[in-house]
């Protein structure tokens, strides 16, 4: 295989991993923003099960985007380790591997979600049965979402470095993505040590911008061709 052909064959990996990485945003965001906020109300158990037993078709179409979340985010981290193995194989295999391991934190909020819907739809439990497993459930999720940013923020670092190190993107888009990473660890770590602010939430806006970014990069360009 010539230059150009590989070059070709890496703009199609390039693009193939914008893809899912556009569904993971697409996904995510309908999900965790637009459907989660009508459902999953924090702190109020009850009006969660509510809204479960009344909305259920609207409650799994958002289990069903959550589950959209896992499958595109597992196929992106597969994706972005085949177009970066061969330019820096140890942080190809970080971003599949942390990729990954996101995919497998955020599942269990699916699997969460998927409970709650069940039990919150049962006949043969009590009231105070369901609201307990509600609010028992309804945590599992979002401390999954929690969690899951250590590892989101532990993928975008390599995935950024790789660009910063082989300037086969824009090497300010890398820095953004390595701030972003960054800025996910230490929103998850500060969250959990109890401190709740708002300037805490604006760690993660860095990484919003590289995201949208690197996918639309991804999609119209591909990759530079090595120098």
């Amino acid at each position: 295989m010539d230059a150009k052909e590989q070059q070709a064959d890496l703009i199609k990996t390039a693009r193939m991993a914008g893809i899912w990485y556009l569904a993971l945003a697409i996904t995510g965001v309908l999900g965790f923003l637009v459907f989660h906020p009508q459902l999953y109300i924090s702190g109020d158990p009850e009006q969660t099960l509510k809204n479960l037993a009344e909305k259920e078709s609207f409650a799994r179409v958002r289990l069903l985007l959550e589950i959209g979340v896992v499958g595109s985010q597992a196929m992106a981290a597969l994706w972005f380790y085949k177009l970066f193995r061969n330019i820096n194989p140890v942080a190809a295999l970080a971003t599949g591997l942390w990729g990954t391991v996101n995919a497998v934190v955020i599942l269990i909020s699916a699997i969460s979600m998927g409970v709650a819907i069940k039990i919150a739809n049962g006949t043969l439990l009590t009231l105070d049965f369901k609201v307990a497993s509600i609010h028992l459930l309804e945590q599992f999720s979002s401390n999954a979402w929690g969690v899951g940013g250590l590892f989101f923020g532990l993928w975008l670092i390599p995935m950024g470095y790789t660009i910063t190190s082989s300037q086969r993107m824009p090497i300010w888009l890398g820095r953004l993505l390595i701030l972003g990473g960054i800025g996910y660890i230490l929103n998850t770590l500060i969250g959990y040590s109890g401190i709740s602010s708002i300037w805490v939430n604006m760690l993660t806006i860095p990484a919003t911008i590289g995201e949208f970014w690197m996918i639309g990069y991804l999609l119209v360009f591909g990759m530079r061709p090595s120098k």
